[in-house]
């Protein structure tokens, strides 16, 4: 069975996708059902199984919390759950209804029209032809074979009880076959006619599967691309391009449905033999076979895959949209030519990781079009160039910027590769000596608190911990100062502060008079969100506790705007939220005055207020006269920025109707 990536979900084709684990015994009762039905569907859509146990990230990002889980994807639609009896035929009746390719019944008064209409686009008919006598394809597996060849032929039936005459024309007979089947089925290849032996392909099977391969077996083969003709046609069109090396492969027939999903992505397909074509191929480093997308500009801009041959569909569109490049010895940016920033990915195509990551470089290609290039070079084929790099591990991506070279440290995506190179441009993070470390850290003034990180390049937790210390330096921008110091260079003043044990992450607090006094980080999760809350944690407070008194008087008889988060000591998102209520109290200080209401302690008053749910967010603006407990505007936010930017836009509205007041008062 395939693997669910996003690639394969946008390639256009239908999948049905079993989430399980392991230790689950509904997943194990309903196993024998789903091989039963993957073997019925097979080639009508894509089955896939996904083991929560291994994937559990992927199954989070699909919001999967129960086992099985059997979802529909199709892309630009939203995923159906399945909720059926689990058995094969509830399953296959499922899934025949997203099948909605039509099956045309055929009969004299539209026989020849539809038949024209399709021959004019390039298109056959799959025809089956049905008697009291003899057998024809059900209904059910006249679908399935209209989903299995969509975009490649029609498909359609004839009732021969009723349209003998028609049937007749056709040459059509109930013809006993040597091997005992009745020849009901016929294929029109495009511009076929009756009177040319051998143009229509009379077939003698009701398998959907074995029609299938008969059907595409008899179409005609990608277009030929040779040696004098590659460049001309690929100067100004896309064009995705099998290499084979003379032997037919078993993928070869499934190319064959590419040209339909790639039609309307203005994609052309072709074939190169690069046995007959050596020169070519070896010109563009290709020695095995492989698929690349050729982006309409020229010969030398293109991009091999290096995956799975369902994803090719989704690669190809990507990739024609994207900004990488395969590289080779005669286009590597080298020093002296690069005039502007590289991002350069070394990979080997049979590694897992090299490969999951190449769609997280397309999308940041797209992100960055313009402020940076970007390729990947296959160390399998340039051993020599990415030896010249020290490449010893997959994938390895560097960023060449001029003279300086930096190998990316972070996740393996597209947000954390944006993030890296942001950080590059402008540092977020503090590199100290022990120069800087006393001049900064230890001679801070006052209110002034530094978050260090002190850290061993060899050490494993210490390189998980950097793109996470990075993201919370950016959250942390304007409130506290955060640094780092490598310990392997300045392992001598390490030892001086105490440090014994990497990574060490300390929080020096805002005291100059003591200015060695720090507090440790603890926890176990050391994510940007767990480290940023432990930091604010030891910010001095902006926002001020209210008690029902304090409430009345200050907020609903008082003369200044008010931000409030109602909460309960017991509700977890309300103390995940406690943090960024006090950087929002920060950003509004002057503008607007921030309280909290503790509703375990005040129920009455937060039930007065109407707060039904923790933490909830209230803007009690001042409009010249007495609030209500009921008039706090309700903000549907938990992020500090866009509280600030809903208040901010609240308080110009507000601004002409205020200013009219103060005229009127006076």
């Amino acid at each position: 069975m395939a693997v669910l990536t996003e690639a394969a979900v946008n390639s256009g084709e239908i999948w049905f996708i079993n989430f399980y684990f392991p230790r689950c015994s509904h997943c194990h009762e309903l196993a024998p059902a789903w091989r039963e039905f993957a073997k019925e569907m097979d080639g009508v859509m894509r089955i896939g199984a996904v083991n929560c146990g291994d994937n559990n990230h992927l199954c989070r990002s699909k919001g999967i919390n129960s086992y099985p889980s059997l979802y529909v994807y199709k892309a630009g639609q939203r995923p159906e759950r399945f909720n059926g009896e689990r058995s094969k035929d509830s399953l296959v009746q499922f899934s025949m209804k997203f099948i909605t390719t039509s099956v045309t019944e055929l009969w004299q008064g539209n026989v020849f029209s539809e038949i024209e209409t399709a021959y004019s686009s390039g298109m056959g008919w799959l025809i089956t032809f049905c008697s009291d006598t003899g057998d024809c394809l059900e209904p059910r597996t006249r679908q399935k074979v209209a989903g299995m060849l969509d975009g490649l032929v029609k498909v359609g039936w004839m009732d021969c009880t009723s349209q003998q005459h028609l049937c007749d024309s056709f040459q059509y007979e109930c013809v006993i076959t040597v091997s005992g089947d009745e020849r009901s089925d016929s294929l029109f290849p495009p511009g076929s006619t009756l009177d040319q032996k051998g143009s229509v392909l009379w077939l003698n099977t009701l398998d959907s599967r074995e029609i299938y391969n008969q059907v595409i077996n008899h179409l005609p083969d990608l277009e030929l691309l040779t040696g004098d003709s590659f460049k001309r046609k690929l100067a100004y069109h896309r064009w995705l391009v099998s290499f084979t090396f003379g032997e037919k492969s078993p993928a070869s027939n499934e190319y064959k449905k590419l040209q339909a999903f790639l039609q309307g992505d203005h994609i052309q397909v072709g074939r190169v033999d690069c046995k007959s074509d050596l020169k070519l191929c070896q010109s563009l480093y290709i020695h095995k076979p492989c698929v690349a997308v050729f982006k309409g500009m020229g010969i030398h801009d293109f991009e091999i895959h290096h995956d799975v041959l369902y994803n090719i569909v989704g690669f190809a569109r990507d990739s024609v949209r994207a900004h990488v490049n395969t590289l080779r010895p005669d286009n590597f940016p080298s020093e002296k030519d690069r005039k502007e920033p590289w991002l350069v990915d070394f990979f080997a195509p049979w590694c897992p990781p090299c490969r999951a990551l190449l769609p997280e470089l397309r999308k940041a290609s797209i992100q960055l079009a313009g402020q940076m290039k970007f390729g990947t070079l296959d160390c399998t084929i340039h051993q020599n160039l990415c030896s010249m790099y020290n490449i010893q591990a997959y994938p390895t991506t560097v960023i060449f910027n001029g003279s300086s070279v930096h190998e990316y440290e972070g996740q393996h995506s597209a947000d954390g590769i944006l993030e890296f190179i942001q950080d590059l441009v402008n540092p977020s993070v503090m590199v100290l000596d022990p120069d800087s470390f006393n001049e900064r850290v230890k001679g801070r003034g006052g209110g002034q608190l530094w978050a260090v990180d002190f850290y061993a390049p060899w050490c494993g937790p210490c390189q998980a911990l950097i793109p996470e210390w990075r993201r919370m330096a950016r959250m942390l921008s304007g409130q506290i100062q955060v640094g780092s110091v490598d310990c392997k260079r300045f392992q001598t003043f390490c030892q001086t502060q105490g440090v014994r044990a990497y990574p060490e992450i300390r929080l020096y607090l805002g005291d100059p008079r003591n200015a060695d006094r720090y507090t440790t980080y603890n926890g176990w999760h050391r994510d940007a969100h767990s480290l940023r809350s432990w930091a604010l944690s030891s910010l001095p407070r902006v926002s001020v506790d209210l008690a029902p008194d304090s409430f009345r008087s200050q907020v609903l008889s008082g003369q200044d705007h008010w931000v409030l988060d109602f909460y309960a000591p017991w509700c977890g998102p309300c103390q995940h939220f406690a943090p960024e209520f006090e950087i929002l109290a920060r950003s509004l200080k002057g503008r607007v005055r921030a309280g909290k209401v503790d509703c375990q302690a005040h129920h009455q008053t937060c039930q007065s207020a109407g707060i039904t749910a923790y933490p909830t967010v209230r803007f009690y603006p001042y409009l010249g006269t007495r609030r209500h407990e009921h008039s706090g505007e309700y903000i549907n936010s938990r992020d500090a920025n866009v509280i600030d930017d809903i208040i901010t836009q609240r308080l110009l509205k507000l601004a002409p109707r205020l200013q009219s007041k103060n005229k009127d008062e006076l």
